[in-house]
C-alpha cells in the first residue's frame, strides 16, 4: 500500500466501484481500431470490478484480483493489499502468460493452468472478458497508474486486508481508558471463508507459532464506514458473552492497526503475523512462489443475474 494518509481525500470517480452497487452494464460492442495487443496495452491497470460480473460462474484468479495487466505476453495481477501500490512498482505480481489474436485472449495461469476469453471493447476505458466455459463476463476498468486511487481500493476493501495475516497481536494497550472485557483479548484472527464476517480471538501471551494459539471465541464481525472520513473506519466484534465490541480501526501500516475501544476510551495496537501471500515473488531468483491452501477470493455484493451475452463458440 503506498503512502497511508488520515485526511479526506479524492476519491476515483463513480465508474469505478461502491460496496454494493451494480453500475448499469451497456452492451454495445465497440469495433476496436486497434488489435488486441493494442487494447490491452493500452493502460496500464485494468481495474477488476467485480460488482459488474455476469453469470454465475467464476474465474479463479480473476475472483482474487483487484487489478490484472497484460504486458508483452506476460500477466500481472494485484492480488494482496499488504504492498497494495508498492509491489512490482504497482503491477503486483506476475501469476502467468497470455495470447491475444482475434478478440480472443488465452491466458495460462501459473496455479489454474490455461483458460480462454472473448474480448469486448465496451468503452474508452471498459472491456468485457467473456469466458465461454463458465458463460460469465468480468468488466475490467483501464487506468494508469499516476491517475489509479490504490488508497481508495484499499480502504474501500479493508476487511479483505485483515484477512491476510493469520493472527494480529496485541502489542500495545493505552495507559488511558477504563478497565473493560477486550483487555484481556491479545489475538484476533479474521477468516477469509465463508461471508468474510467471521472472527476468532484469543487470550494467550506470547505465542511464537501462530498455529499454536488457543482461539478461545468465535464469532462474525462486521467493518463499517465513518461519515466525513474514508480512511476512518468501524469493526464490530460480536462476543455473546459480553455484548459487541466497538471501535474505530484505523491503519499505521501495512502490518499495524489501531482499535479505538469507544466505550471505554482505550486504544489497541496490533500488528500482523504470518503474512499470507497470493503469489508473490520471495525466493531470491525472483521466481514466483505460491501460497495455496488458503480460499480467499473477493465475493460479488451485488445479486448474480444471467449473462446476456451470447457464446460465439458453441
Amino acid at each position: 500500500m503506498k503512502t497511508i494518509r488520515f485526511f479526506l481525500g479524492l476519491v476515483l470517480s463513480t465508474t469505478l466501484l461502491t460496496s454494493c452497487y451494480r453500475e448499469e452494464v451497456v452492451i454495445t460492442d465497440v469495433n476496436p481500431a486497434q488489435s488486441l495487443n493494442q487494447l490491452l496495452s493500452s493502460y496500464e491497470l485494468w481495474y477488476v470490478d467485480i460488482n459488474q460480473t455476469q453469470g454465475f460462474g467464476e474465474v479463479p484468479f480473476l475472483q482474487i484480483a483487484f487489478t490484472v495487466s497484460f504486458n508483452n505476453g506476460r500477466v500481472f495481477a494485484n492480488n494482496n493489499l499488504v504492498g497494495f501500490g508498492s509491489q512490482g512498482n504497482g503491477f503486483g505480481v506476475e501469476i502467468g502468460n497470455y495470447d491475444a489474436y482475434n478478440m480472443i485472449l488465452d491466458t495460462y495461469h501459473i496455479v489454474d493452468g490455461y483458460d480462454s476469453f472473448d474480448v469486448y471493447q465496451i468503452n474508452n476505458n471498459t472491456i468485457e472478458l467473456y469466458n465461454p466455459f463458465t458463460d460469465t463476463s468480468y468488466f475490467l476498468k483501464g487506468y494508469q497508474r499516476n491517475n489509479f486511487d490504490y488508497d481508495f481500493i484499499f480502504y474501500d476493501n479493508i476487511h479483505y486486508f485483515l484477512q491476510e495475516y493469520e493472527a494480529w497481536e496485541k502489542v500495545y494497550t493505552s495507559n488511558y481508558g477504563v478497565l473493560n472485557e477486550f483487555d484481556y483479548e491479545n489475538y484476533l484472527q479474521f477468516l477469509p471463508r465463508g461471508n468474510d464476517s467471521t472472527f476468532r480471538s484469543s487470550q494467550d501471551e506470547h505465542v511464537n507459532n501462530t498455529n499454536m494459539i488457543f482461539w478461545d471465541y468465535t464469532g462474525l464481525y462486521g467493518v463499517g464506514n465513518v461519515a466525513g472520513n474514508f480512511y476512518l473506519k468501524t469493526l464490530t466484534l460480536d462476543y455473546d458473552f459480553f455484548d459487541n465490541e466497538f471501535f474505530e480501526l484505523s491503519v499505521i501500516n501495512d502490518a499495524r492497526i489501531a482499535l479505538f475501544h469507544t466505550v471505554s476510551g482505550t486504544v489497541y495496537e496490533f500488528v500482523g503475523r504470518n503474512y499470507i501471500p497470493y503469489l508473490r515473488n520471495t525466493n531470491t531468483e525472483g521466481k514466483t512462489t505460491i501460497e495455496d491452501g488458503k480460499p480467499k477470493k473477493r465475493k460479488q455484493k451485488t445479486p448474480k443475474i444471467d449473462n446476456p451475452r451470447e457464446n460465439a463458440r458453441s
